[in-house]
């Protein structure tokens, strides 16, 4: 890997950099700057590549709404059949007597998942939601090699 390296110098003002290493430390990074820098190019470019509609994504929908509201809950239903080959899975529970939150899980084109979101979150009633899409193993190997030297530690 050592030969593959570039090695290049960033001149950054010194407050930045003292909240850089911050965040390095709080993610366990804090002895290797240059792989945290090497994650957040990844992550950048990763996201460029997820905003071609073509893209191949997997993802999650989450949303809260009120259950009360009037055939809702039958409305998001129909949307999600409608774009039944994007919905791996979905989950739903009630925050509370009067809220739910449901997660949907999302695989295909971005574009598509895109669609489905905006359909989703933009229905009467939805208070609140979000998508969150993540490249798939294909769209990292297509764009960015993903050189990794360090182990994770995951916590059990």
């Amino acid at each position: 890997m050592a030969s593959d390296l570039v090695r290049f110098s960033v001149a950054v003002p010194e407050p930045l950099l003292e909240e850089f290493d911050a965040y390095t430390a709080r993610r366990g990074l804090a002895a290797n700057r240059s792989e945290a820098i090497r994650d957040l190019i990844r992550e950048h470019l990763v996201e460029d590549d997820l905003s071609s509609p073509e893209a191949e994504v997997v993802g999650s929908i989450t949303m809260v709404y009120s259950h009360h509201a009037s055939g809702l809950a039958e409305r998001l239903g129909e949307i999600q059949h409608d774009y039944i080959g994007c919905v791996v899975s979905m989950m739903h529970v009630h925050l509370d007597h009067d809220n739910c939150l449901e997660t949907l899980a999302v695989r295909g084109p971005s574009g598509s998942i895109h669609e489905l979101a905006d359909r989703l979150l933009g229905t009467k009633g939805v208070r609140h939601g979000k998508l969150v899409c993540v490249a798939t193993e294909s769209t990292i190997a297509k764009g960015c090699e993903h050189v990794h030297s360090h182990t994770h530690q995951h916590e059990r």
